[in-house]
């Protein structure tokens, strides 16, 4: 004999259900209440706290040893001792469940008192802080299909679809507020090791050969024998292959500072220094000649530098327009997935105009041309 079942009738099961039967029962209540589901009802919304309120109870063998004893009010009250026999109402409580703060009305059928509405207080009666203080229901619903649910083997797609993949009561949208006993219980996470992002400034003949750096770091660690804080030196080799570009990515795992969830991952960003001659474009180079008009005109000779080392003459005997190329295929940067292979260079021209000419230069200059 139970003190009362209105929890139990809010699952539509007997005080008798064994937990898979209240596992079941809760999973087919929820789903159907969901206000998710049910987004033109807004009974759902109340429904649906009311079958996870009632399941976090019968769910628990110890509160509901308690509730089947002495009633939900005596639970909410922290349970610090029996009621007296005979003080009335259901589980001893003086007027019954019609007397409760938050609104504990009688349930439809029940006995004493007629039909109320049924309905669920968030916090002990009284505002005492000892008493057990309902969940989140997002919470209750997520936690429930996080741990299998009833076993039906579908629970995360069934969760998926409730929630996006991930649990809404954590500050999720239902606007349901977690309790303050949830919240007192409740481990902040273990923070995420973190990634450090650093830049390392390469000429493009380091890129072009490749290099062997050493690099000195400080990192924040803990004394193995007080547990203090502590700075300590660090060196990292780091091989760089040639042809890296800006923007390669050098990696080293577990070499950062300590923090509580594991040492930080260091990433060193390759970043290109400013040539004076060169510009990258991918794996070829471009080198721009600068012609005066007269050069341009009549003609003009250079020497050609590469990135190793090398040296080009280049030369033009008749007008040369400007944006004209000279292409000097595999002398420009290796491809660091095959060495073996080169970008070109490209050798492009620039013609400086006169900014003014005088009158006779101008007519000189009709005659010729």
């Amino acid at each position: 004999m139970v003190a009362e079942t209105k929890l139990y009738d809010a699952l539509s099961v007997s005080p008798t259900a064994n937990q898979d039967e209240i596992k079941k029962a809760y999973r087919k209540a929820a789903l159907k209440s969901h206000p998710d589901k049910n987004k033109d009802d807004p009974s759902a919304g109340e429904k649906f706290k009311e079958v996870s309120q009632a399941y976090e109870i019968l769910s628990d063998p110890e509160k509901r040893k308690v509730y089947d004893d002495y009633g939900l009010d005596f639970l909410l009250r922290g349970g610090a001792e029996a009621p007296p026999p005979g003080s009335g109402g259901p589980g001893g409580m003086p007027g019954g469940f019609a007397g409760m703060p938050g609104g504990f009305g009688g349930f439809p059928g029940m006995g004493g008192g007629g039909t109320r509405s049924f309905h669920f207080s968030t916090g002990g009666p009284g505002g005492g802080s000892g008493g057990f203080s309902f969940s989140n229901p997002d919470n209750i619903f997520a936690d429930f299909f996080k741990q299998g649910g009833a076993g039906m083997g579908d629970d995360d797609d069934i969760f998926a679809q409730f929630t996006g993949g991930g649990s809404r009561g954590r500050g999720g949208r239902s606007g349901y507020r977690d309790s303050p006993n949830e919240r007192r219980r409740r481990r902040p996470p273990t923070p995420e090791v973190t990634t450090v992002e650093k830049p390392l400034e390469l000429t493009l003949e380091d890129l072009f050969a490749g290099t062997h750096k050493k690099m000195k770091i400080k990192r924040k660690t803990y004394d193995d024998g007080s547990g203090k804080r502590k700075m300590e030196d660090k060196i990292l080799d780091m091989d760089i292959k040639p042809g890296y570009k800006a923007g390669t990515k050098i990696k080293f795992k577990g070499v950062g500072d300590q923090e509580e969830g594991g040492t930080q991952d260091l990433h060193f960003i390759v970043k290109e220094k400013k040539h004076p001659t060169f510009t990258r474009e991918d794996d070829n180079l471009r080198m721009y000649v600068d012609l005066d008009l007269k050069e341009a005109l009549t003609g003009w000779t250079r020497t050609i530098p590469t990135i190793d080392g090398k040296k080009f003459t280049l030369s033009k005997g008749g007008p040369t327009g400007p944006g004209y190329t000279e292409i000097y295929p595999h002398q420009g940067m290796p491809n660091s997935k095959k060495p073996t292979e080169r970008g070109d260079m490209i050798v492009e021209v620039k013609v400086k105009f006169p900014t003014s000419l005088t009158l006779a230069q101008k007519t000189h200059l009709k005659d010729i041309l």
